[in-house]
């Protein structure tokens, strides 16, 4: 059963088009990577879909229902949850508080905070420091254990290994495979390390100036149509032609 339906999305920074008639499916259990280049509109397409960054044209649904016009916040309440790029912590409150935080407004499901931190085991002795004193993997882990909290049928995570060491890159994905292997949520993850992005994923979604370049399977495509949408290579080509 489809949990998110994206149909013709297209959003805008002023006059800049940066996201261009995006259509897109998930189910329950179902993990997409949005992958491309730098400017290509990723994380305004998790933005939008998270209600953060408003819609200028097209639908979202959530389990049928239309949340296109529904403000961050109710989007929560409903099923959709965001890692944002830059982990947006309390950082003078500690891992335990912030975590608290979220898990005070949840909604009802089976992600608590035992759970998660059983999910994410190098959080266990971190949980009376301050945000602020983490490291970029350890915060990376809060930021996802507490939008687990909230219970989502459909969780966003932007810019999942950016600025990380492999360690922290490893650890991370061991706890987001315990997550993927629950099969109680859609995933949808910007990545910018390519490898991991085509491993992780059950579908990808390439972008281009906006625009989805291919989309399917890791398997439906050679990694050459891969770098080559990656960058926008046919496009660049017609545009020359």
């Amino acid at each position: 059963m489809t949990v998110l339906s994206v149909s013709n999305l297209t959003c805008r920074h002023g006059l800049l088009t940066a996201v261009r008639d995006i259509d897109l499916s998930l189910a329950r259990g179902e993990v997409l990577s949005i992958i491309g280049a730098n400017g290509a509109g990723k994380t305004t397409l998790l933005r939008s879909i998270a209600g953060v960054h408003p819609v200028a044209q097209g639908r979202i649904a959530l389990n049928g229902e239309d949340v296109t016009r529904l403000r961050a916040f109710e989007r929560v309440r409903r099923g959709i949850a965001m890692s944002p790029e830059g982990r947006r912590l309390f950082y003078d409150l500690t891992v335990a508080d912030n975590l608290r935080i979220a898990s005070e407004n949840a909604r009802p499901g089976p992600w608590s905070t035992a759970r998660v931190m059983d999910t994410f085991p190098q959080l266990g002795p971190l949980v009376h420091l301050p945000a602020g004193k983490l490291s970029g993997g350890q915060r990376q882990a809060v930021a996802i254990a507490r939008a687990l909290l909230s219970n989502p049928d459909v969780i966003l995570l932007d810019e999942v290994s950016l600025g990380l060491s492999p360690a922290a890159v490893e650890g991370v994905y061991q706890s987001l495979a315990t997550v993927r292997a629950a099969g109680d949520m859609a995933i949808i993850l910007v990545e910018q390390d390519l490898n991991r992005a085509l491993a992780f994923a059950d579908r990808i979604l390439c972008m281009a100036e906006g625009r989805a370049e291919l989309q399917g399977a890791p398997s439906d495509f050679t990694r050459a149509q891969i770098s080559d949408a990656y960058f926008g290579i046919h496009r660049q080509e017609a545009a020359h032609g």
